[in-house]
């Protein structure tokens, strides 16, 4: 499992998903909770340790319907750099992992399926794809949610749907996401047009990485914010066209800025790659920044001989809990992660460089 903790690859954030350009990934997540049995805020150890033993039990028939081998990885017998890897990762929440007994997360061999035991519900089925896949998410969460049900009874209500700890994922217990590239909109200052409109979609929209109230990086996570009176194909459809939509103009703005500032457009990306490729210390905020700036350069092909891919990897080895699981040190002094971050940036750039189109 080495390569669980050690690789910053993970497949459902390569570039070459549908509408690569700009959605980075897509995730489906199931919340069930065990019949009679309280929510895992409200449930003491030995119910915990209840839960996941017959969570545990269950493994080989997932396995079996699915295809697929999964690592049973308990939080509380991991090092504490390890569980913030997965969180990094995005693999398991920081609930999870600030509150390690008696939970654990299996794991898809190809990591991209994760069933977290014990968060905030006893179980979260989460389903992760590269680019706009929705509809393969859900069926992954279906397959695994259908194993689970055969075999153990949910708490259901007959109006409310599934039953879940927090209001807002009672009825289908689906929670759906996609992580979008947006630079386009913002620097076109047009961004604000839909975080404002999105909530009458039934949607938010927010940075993934903030500093404060700002946005770093021009990333954006588009999720629904009830699952209650619709169905999971509806709420998945009903996302669907809202993130196409959100593609169309993310594109409509990136035509604008090569049609109306292409100068100042590829000042920004060439400085980008310059700062990235002479660097020698970088702070996470900084490097995001930079590393959107030529993700968008690459996408537009001002910059033609680096892959996409680079942006991938380096989305992970820029968190500073990678970084410090990475040099074996969990006490890494500030300016050490500094040096080490516009290191492995460099040698990215080196890595993915391509031939001159």
């Amino acid at each position: 499992m080495d390569d669980l903790y050690r690789s910053p690859l993970l497949a459902w954030l390569s570039p070459k998903g549908p509408e690569g350009d700009v959605v980075i990934s897509s995730r489906v997540r199931l919340a069930r909770n065990f019949d009679r049995m309280p929510f895992p805020d409200r449930a003491d150890a030995s119910q915990l340790a209840a839960v996941k033993k017959t969570a545990s039990a269950l493994l080989p028939a997932i396995e079996q319907s699915t295809g697929q081998v999964f690592d049973l990885v308990d939080m509380d017998s991991i090092h504490p750099m390890e569980r913030e890897v997965l969180c990094v990762k995005h693999i398991v929440s920081p609930n999870l992992i600030q509150q390690p007994e008696n939970r654990a997360v299996f794991i898809s061999d190809d990591r991209c399926t994760s069933i977290m035991v014990n968060e905030e519900d006893h179980l979260r089925i989460a389903c992760m794809e590269a680019g706009l896949e929705l509809g393969r998410s859900l069926q992954r969460a279906f397959q695994i949610d259908d194993v689970l049900e055969s075999r153990i009874d949910m708490a259901f209500d007959e109006k409310l749907g599934y039953l879940t700890s927090w209001p807002t994922n009672l009825g289908t217990g689906l929670r759906v996401s996609v992580i979008m590239h947006l630079p386009g909109l913002v620097f076109t200052d047009n961004i604000n047009n839909i975080i404002n409109f999105s909530p009458q979609l039934g949607l938010s929209v927010n940075g993934l990485y903030t500093d404060g109230h700002q946005v770093i990086g021009n990333i954006f996570r588009v999720a629904n914010q009830l699952s209650l009176g619709s169905t999971e194909e509806e709420i998945v459809s009903n996302m669907k066209d809202a993130v196409q939509e959100i593609v169309d103009q993310e594109r409509r703005a990136r035509k604008a800025l090569e049609l109306h500032d292409r100068l100042r457009l590829e000042d920004r990306v060439w400085r980008a790659y310059g700062e990235m490729r002479f660097a020698r210390r970088m702070n996470s905020g900084d490097a995001l920044t930079l590393m959107s700036k030529l993700r968008l350069g690459v996408d537009l092909g001002i910059v033609d001989n680096l892959s996409a891919e680079f942006f991938s990897e380096l989305l992970i080895v820029n968190r500073e809990g990678y970084l410090k699981n990475l040099a074996g040190n969990n006490d890494m002094p500030k300016e050490e992660i500094y040096q080490l971050r516009a290191e492995i940036m460099r040698d990215a750039l080196q890595s993915y460089a391509v031939p001159r189109r």
